[in-house]
Formats: C-alpha cells, sequence, structure tokens
C-alpha cells in the first residue's frame, strides 16, 4: 500500500493536535506503567494550513473541527504556531542528525537539536507570532517563516491577554 507524504503526516508523528497524545504502538491511556522508547509512534492530525501567498497577509486557517479550540483567541496578542516541515518529510533528512547551522559550511558542524535546522528526526516547527485578527477560522498573523499550505498541528496562546485569567497554569 503506498502511503502518501501527507497521509503519513496526518497519521503519524510526534504530537497529537492540540495536546492530545495516544499512541499507535501502545496503550493510548498514557498512564505511568507504559515504557516510551524510540520505537514509540504517536498519532498526529493536523488542525489546519497556513495560507501565505506573496503578496497577501498571512493567514492560518483553523479547520471547521476545531474551530471552537480558536474561542476567545483574539484576547491573546501572539500565538505560537506549531506546524510540520512538511517539504523536508523525506527518510534520507530525517536521519541527519549534524548540520551546519543556515547551511554555511564556516559554521561548525552542529547537532540538529541545538538548531533551528529544517532537517531533522521529528519535522516541528514552532513560530511565535502577532496576531492581527481572528475572524471564524481565520487567524491573521505578522511573521511565519511557513510556506503556503503548510499543516499546522497546533497553535499555543503567548503574550499578552486583554483579559486576566485565574487560576493556576494547567487547569489544576
Amino acid at each position: 500500500m503506498h502511503t502518501s507524504r501527507r497521509d503519513f503526516m496526518a497519521a503519524s508523528a510526534v504530537l497529537a493536535a492540540c495536546g492530545t497524545m495516544g499512541t499507535l504502538t501502545g496503550r493510548a491511556d498514557c498512564d505511568d506503567k507504559f515504557s516510551y522508547n524510540a520505537e514509540t509512534v504517536y498519532k498526529i492530525s493536523p488542525i489546519g494550513k497556513v495560507h501565505n501567498k506573496k503578496g497577501k497577509p498571512i493567514q492560518l486557517e483553523v479547520y471547521d473541527k476545531y474551530l471552537s479550540g480558536l474561542h476567545l483567541m483574539e484576547n491573546c496578542s501572539h500565538v505560537m504556531v506549531l506546524w510540520w516541515f512538511h517539504k523536508n518529510d523525506t527518510p534520507e533528512k530525517r536521519k541527519i542528525l549534524k548540520v551546519h547551522p543556515r547551511g554555511n559550511k564556516k559554521n561548525p558542524l552542529t547537532g540538529v537539536f541545538a538548531t533551528h535546522s529544517p532537517v531533522r528526526p521529528n519535522l516541528i516547527a514552532v513560530t511565535t507570532c502577532e496576531i492581527i485578527s481572528v475572524k471564524g477560522c481565520i487567524v491573521t498573523i505578522k511573521g511565519i517563516d511557513a510556506f503556503d499550505d503548510t499543516p499546522i498541528i497546533d497553535l499555543k496562546s503567548a503574550g499578552s491577554r486583554k483579559n486576566k485569567l485565574v487560576g493556576r497554569p494547567g487547569g489544576k
């Protein structure tokens, strides 16, 4: 059976959309008795995609299924966008663990975890962006280095909020 890169990206990765993790190779209840290792696989589903066309505002389109997750996002000044480096998703590129930062051979060979390299074992990228507006399923932002149609795997508020929150982080 042939699986497209897009189907593969949607079917397996390290994180699950909106931070809900479940395993494909282990138990989905994630209790403390489960042993995670380098062979553990997680399921991921894109929650939307980036619209980044030259000369147009950059927009994050959130799929209808996840629309209620944007409730009160307009109260946030910034958002962390977790997205998938889908144009680098090849088995060969996932095996590269050392790179010359910024692609410049004058920079010393450095481990990918110590860089912002798009070539890495798990192709997760994160960019903090200023929110311009939130209208329906569209979040208009300033500045992201993702291509048009890049899959979004999660959004997290960042920066100030217009309204103060009560309680402790994590809802505890």
